[in-house]
Parts: C-alpha cells; structure tokens; sequence
C-alpha cells in the first residue's frame, strides 16, 4: 500500500498482517478524494477507525494540516507510530489509542473532513453521526465520508447532516454526509 499523491506520493504505508484492519482499497481511496477535491488547502482531519493510518496520511499528504486518528488495537497502533515517525509527521499526525465513541467528547474544534471506516461487524455508523453531528464537530462546509459494506443503509438525514452523494466500488460504498443547510456544488473542489 503506497500513499497516492502529494509531497508523500510513492512512500509505501507500513501495514500489519492478518484481518484485524482492513485497508481502504487504492481504487477506491483514489476516487474518494479525486471526489471531494484532490488537494487541501489546510484543514483538521479526523479519523474515527485509523487502521493502517492509510486515509490520514493521504490527507496529510495531499495538504491537510492535522489529523486526529482514533484506533483501539495495540499492533495497528505500533504500526501507525512507526510510519508518522518514518514519514516525520509527529507534528500533524496525532494518534488516539482509545475508542472513538468513548472519547469523542475529548475533541476540541470543528473538522473539515471526517472518515468513518469501522470494521464491518462493529459498526455503528449512525450512532457516531449522531455524535458527531450534536458535538458540532463537522465544520459548515466540511465532509463526513463512511465507508461501509454496499449493501449497508443509512438514513438520508441523521441529526444535522444529510448524505449528498453515494457511489459503490466492488463490495464497498462510499457515502457523503454535509450539514444540512450547505450545498456541495456536483464539482469536485477543494476544502
């Protein structure tokens, strides 16, 4: 797994072996963010199930200014460590090693991109969405994007965002939130 573009466009992601994370897919990572904007203009990322880190470290590549990532397993962890440290992001990549839906009251600030990718057994997007949603932590023209299974359902409308867009990769779907009020134009930009 190789990060895609940006100033870390190339760098092979370090990744833990076995099924207890499960790596958004090149294809499709590509099209998510060819989707909301290929490029950042700075901003604050927030990871809710970092896995690999793979989806943060593309952001940060591309230009976002700072993820926060939560992921709970101790070896993904390690790993996730290990590439901030070898990619020399310690100042913009920070790890949480705790359950997001544990901890999000934590958070401080608004988010201008949030990535939902639980694993598919465990999942609770909407619940999360709600959470996110009544904390205020989407910023009024950010993006919550969740990855899920393609034949998983979410409601249109959960507390103040509303989905926008899906699109289906193989057995995955990609669903836009926004918040209710602000339009994505069909262009793709940049945050």
């Amino acid at each position: 797994m190789r990060i895609i573009a940006g100033k870390l466009r190339s760098l092979k992601i370090e990744t833990i072996e076995g099924e207890k994370t499960r790596p958004t897919a090149d294809r499709v990572k590509e099209a998510v963010f060819s989707s909301i904007g290929p490029y950042f203009y700075g901003g604050r990322m927030l990871d809710c199930y970092a896995g690999s880190g793979n989806i943060g470290f593309e952001a940060l590549s591309r230009g976002i200014d700072e993820v926060d990532g939560f992921e709970i397993d101790s070896k993904a962890c390690a790993c996730i460590k290990a590439n901030v440290k070898r990619f020399k992001l310690e100042n913009q990549y920070h790890l949480h090693q705790k359950d997001v839906m544990a901890h999000l009251d934590e958070l401080k600030g608004e988010y201008d991109l949030i990535y939902l990718d639980p694993p598919y057994a465990k999942q609770q997007n909407e619940k999360l969405m709600t959470m996110i949603a009544k904390r205020k932590l989407l910023s009024e023209e950010g993006i919550l994007i969740v990855e899920s299974r393609k034949e998983d359902e979410f409601k249109e409308e959960i507390a103040d965002l509303r989905c926008y867009k899906k699109a289906y990769y193989g057995i995955t779907k990609i669903s836009y939130y926004e918040r209710n009020g602000y339009e994505k134009s069909n262009d793709s930009g940049n945050l």
